[in-house]
Parts: C-alpha cells; sequence; structure tokens
C-alpha cells in the first residue's frame, strides 16, 4: 500500500501542469478512482489544506495518505507529490532560461496554460456537486436549497476578486460563520 501511496501522487505530480492547484484535478480522479477517497472526502482535504498556509497539493496528499496509512502514508504521498518535481525543476532550471524564448516552447505553453485553467474549473466544478448535494438531488433541487452556498461563493469571490482581503481572513470569517450558523 506504501509504494501505492507514493506511485500515486508521484504519478499525479509528472503528469499535472500548472502547480499545486491545477494538479488537483488529476489528484482527486486518481486517487477517487483507487478508491482511497469518495469526492467529498477530497472536497474535506482541500478545504483543510485551504485553510492551513503553505502549497495545496501536498497537504491535500497528506490528508489522503495519511488516511490510508497513517504517518508512513502521509509522508510517502507529500513525498511522491514534491519530490519528483522538485528534482525536475532543478533540472530544468538550468536548461529553461536558454530555450524559454524559442518559438516551440512559447507555442506549446500557449496551448497550455488554458487547459490548466480547465482542470482549475473542473476541480471546481466536481467540488461544487459535492457541496450542493446535486449528484443526490440534482442541480435544480441543489441549488433552492443551497441559496446559502451560493451567498458564500459570491461573497469570497467578489472579495478576492475586488478587494486586498488576506484569503486567511475569508477562511477564518466562514469558519466562524459556519460555527455561528451550522452547528
Amino acid at each position: 500500500m506504501l509504494f501505492k501511496i507514493f506511485w500515486i501522487f508521484t504519478r499525479v505530480a509528472l503528469f499535472s501542469w500548472g502547480g499545486g492547484p491545477a494538479s488537483l484535478a488529476l489528484m482527486q480522479r486518481e486517487v477517487t478512482q483507487a478508491g482511497w477517497v469518495n469526492s467529498g472526502e477530497f472536497a474535506d482535504a482541500v478545504a483543510i489544506g485551504n485553510a492551513l498556509p503553505g502549497p495545496i497539493a501536498p497537504q491535500v496528499s497528506a490528508y489522503i495518505g495519511y488516511k490510508l496509512a497513517g504517518l508512513p502514508g502521509a509522508i510517502l504521498a507529500v513525498t511522491g507529490t514534491v519530490l519528483p518535481t522538485t528534482l525536475l525543476m532543478l533540472i530544468m532550471v538550468v536548461y529553461f532560461f536558454s530555450i524559454k524564448d524559442n518559438p516551440a516552447v512559447r507555442s506549446m505553453l500557449k496551448a497550455v496554460r488554458p487547459v490548466v485553467v480547465g482542470f482549475l474549473l473542473w476541480t471546481a466544478y466536481d467540488m461544487a456537486i459535492n457541496v450542493f448535494g446535486a449528484k443526490a438531488q440534482g442541480w435544480p433541487a441543489a441549488l433552492s436549497v443551497g441559496w446559502d452556498k451560493i451567498l458564500i461563493i459570491l461573497a469570497a469571490f467578489v472579495l478576492l476578486t475586488f478587494t486586498k482581503v488576506h484569503p486567511v481572513l475569508l477562511i477564518a470569517g466562514a469558519a466562524g460563520l459556519g460555527f455561528a450558523v451550522y452547528r
């Protein structure tokens, strides 16, 4: 099991583009297909990871690794998430500055960047299905009973887009709101 944990997170790290948040789509697909967590548990891992400082991908992998195999599972999941790409980055940084202006490299990056946005949108959509309970109820019913969640989403989006409110304050405020309202 420990090798499987390391291997899946290594595979996610090596085959996802765009950094930690963009890797979440592939990570979610891999760990849910493996039957290690369901989409709701993955959403919980992302929520906890976003409430903490630091990069999201190692935090989510630590959550899943710990759920599967305790501390050794968490350590191997994080190692699989971080080590391969760190080594590749160290190798690439030596060469990147000599090829970054190459037309072929620039053209490839122009096509890869929008795919990363698509990954992020898919992850948000899949998390929304769970947050609103749309799998069980269907979207119309889920949205009618989830109006409060829509307001929270919109408030977070507006505050992040149009103000300089730090995301940590939003997480803390949402936690306080949840404690006060949803208890």
